[in-house]
């Protein structure tokens, strides 16, 4: 039966696939795919825990049987022994063995994919005692992940892929029967150390039930340039392993098990956005410069130094915000207990600017804290009352000073090979801005102590809370150019958690008071004659591009993949005539509507 689920249209485009879901869990679970020589190896796992479990399980039944009845109940004895037959179950063991045959998944990801098919067969049950051995059932399943935890194994590259049935109608999504065919996430959620191990695989789009627009499963999937719709509330229950999925990231609706009308209406939606993908691909050679002759300079968002390949395919002059804190996240799925050291990190920065053949890479400090946690072996408390206002960036980065030198030599040592631009993140206070200026020189000093080569960057900040925006002329005092991080910007003008979707709603970058505080920054650096960016989700949306170019603002720093669409507003915008424009949509009560008739 046809049904569709609403959510939030955070990155565009139409996906057509097989669903494949990630269950939530108590424990804290890999989801990867696994090479397929790795196949027995991870049932070897899974049987290992089991045998480890039964043995832990006949222990307890001894121990209970040794009891006298006043000291273990008889319902205990059979409790364990309903556990020890459902470990047994060819239900669990065979549907776990499909998975990581068929699907290639890792054995946790296996294990709770089988939980949920089971369990929703015990919901569907009317006799009442049995639909309650799904508690047991998710026990014992437990038990099995806390053996297997810590045991996993490195991340496959590739999903798994099969190869097609030589007489299959090549015009029908449907037709191999999922075999072949493309696969769509579902997800509660997914942390932003998932989503960098799925960025590896070739998912075609992605479905979570909560999230905002600028969450960062949906900032990721906009980065993989792949339908994604998040927010959508009841999605990874009302969907099922395998159904046929229909992603549609413009409308921010997932339409599933469509019926053949539905699909072909979607199929022809679906080719005409590769033909216009294929129409902007051929500005990525020409020079981003407006009708009146306004050259444009249009970077590129990276989370890491592999992405640089993606930006140089898009065009992009060079690189305008490397989200450094990527490198620090997604560790212990590596079998990685410990943070970069500082040589990892000069590798990384320098592969990052090798792979810009000579344009400049600006690169951030770590940002994490709010919704980019680390690893729980960082070794620093993570349960903050309200993260987005608590212990995060520059602030995690001065409550660690070892940490954040390290950062800073190896950023300093990669200077030595190319430009590169030092970007600090979420200031607010003089003190803090001092306090980061004197660990920067003092990161030199090391790097003198030991001979070590290094070279110059220009320092910039992120103007990303309105503190800073009030307070441009302090910063300018310090730095060279100055990045407007609208993302972070909006959520705490506006007071709303960019990660929470029940308001999403009200995240608006077309607010006055957001779009003030934007052309103030941008004016106010170029009376000084400081650079400035804009380096937020705005930079990458047509929407507010000649919005932007009104204010003045001629460097856009945006994901590879927005380039061209943005490049194509740029050479068709006459920035003479865009400035009294612009000053009208900052005068406005209602921007947006001003924007929309535009």
């Amino acid at each position: 039966m046809t049904f569709a689920v609403h959510g939030l249209p955070v990155a565009r485009g139409i996906a057509i696939g097989r669903a494949v879901l990630v269950v939530s869990s108590r424990i804290d679970v890999a989801h990867y795919f696994i090479k397929p020589e790795e196949i027995e190896t991870e049932i070897d796992r899974v049987r290992t825990a089991r045998n480890a479990v039964a043995d832990e399980l006949a222990k307890l039944q001894t121990s209970v049987a040794q009891m006298g009845p006043n000291d273990a109940p008889h319902e205990l004895a059979a409790l364990l022994e309903v556990h020890q037959m459902l470990l047994q179950d060819e239900a669990l063991t065979g549907g776990v063995k499909h998975w990581i045959t068929d699907r290639l998944y890792n054995a946790e990801w296996a294990l709770t994919t089988q939980l949920e098919i089971i369990a929703r067969q015990f919901d569907e049950m009317e006799d009442e005692y049995l639909r309650e051995r799904k508690a047991d059932l998710e026990q014992v399943v437990e038990r099995l992940l806390h053996r297997m935890k810590g045991t996993a194994a490195v991340l496959a590259p590739s999903p798994p892929r099969r190869k097609r049935p030589a007489a299959e109608d090549d015009d029908d999504p449907t037709a191999a029967d999922g075999i072949d065919a493309p696969l769509v996430l579902i997800a509660h959620d997914l942390s932003p150390a998932d989503m960098l191990q799925f960025k590896k695989s070739v998912f075609a789009g992605f479905v979570t039930d909560v999230g905002g627009r600028t969450s960062h499963t949906a900032i990721v999937a906009r980065s993989m340039d792949i339908p994604a719709v998040v927010g959508a509330r009841t999605a990874s229950q009302l969907v099922r392993q395998d159904d046929w999925v229909i992603i549609d990231g413009d409308a921010g609706v997932v339409i599933v098990d469509p019926s053949p009308i539905i699909l072909a209406e979607y199929g022809f939606k679906q080719r005409q956005g590769d033909l216009e993908r294929g129409r902007l691909a051929r500005l990525r050679h020409k020079p981003a410069v407006t009708l009146d002759g306004q050259r444009v300079e249009l970077l590129a968002n990276i989370e890491m130094p592999e992405d640089t390949a993606g930006a140089m395919k898009a065009g992009a002059v060079g690189v305008g915000l490397f989200r450094s804190e990527f490198l620090f996240m997604g560790r212990e799925s590596q079998r990685q207990t410990r943070l970069p050291d500082e040589e990892e990190q000069y590798q990384a920065y320098k592969r990052a600017v090798e792979g810009m053949q000579g344009m400049p890479v600006t690169i951030r400090t770590i940002d994490v804290g709010a919704d980019k946690p680390l690893d729980g072996k960082a070794g620093i408390k993570q349960e903050h009352l309200n993260p987005a206002l608590g212990l995060r960036a520059i602030r995690w980065s001065l409550a660690d000073p070892a940490m954040f030198l390290t950062q800073l030599r190896a950023i300093l040592r990669a200077a030595a090979h190319g430009e590169i631009h030092l970007l600090i993140p979420m200031l607010a206070h003089a003190s803090e801005i001092r306090q980061t200026l004197s660990l920067i020189e003092f990161a030199r000093t090391e790097l003198d102590s030991r001979g070590a080569v290094y070279g110059k960057v220009k320092l910039g900040a992120m103007i990303e809370i309105p503190a800073a925006a009030l307070t441009l002329k302090t910063f300018l005092k310090y730095f060279d150019f100055l990045s407007i991080g609208t993302n972070d910007l909006i959520q705490y003008t506006l007071a709303i958690d960019r990660a929470d979707e029940a308001v999403a709603h009200l995240y608006d970058p077309a607010h006055p008071a957001v779009l003030k505080l934007v052309a103030d920054t941008i004016a106010e650096c170029r009376r000084q004659g400081k650079g400035v960016a804009v380096c937020g989700e705005m930079a990458g949306d047509v929407a507010f591009t000649r919005l932007l170019l009104g204010l003045g603002l001629r460097s856009f720093s945006m994901h590879p993949s927005r380039i061209l669409a943005v490049k194509q507003e740029v050479l068709r915008a006459d920035t003479g005539k865009l400035e009294a424009w612009a000053k009208s949509v900052l005068e406005s009560d209602d921007p947006a509507s001003v924007l929309a008739g535009n």
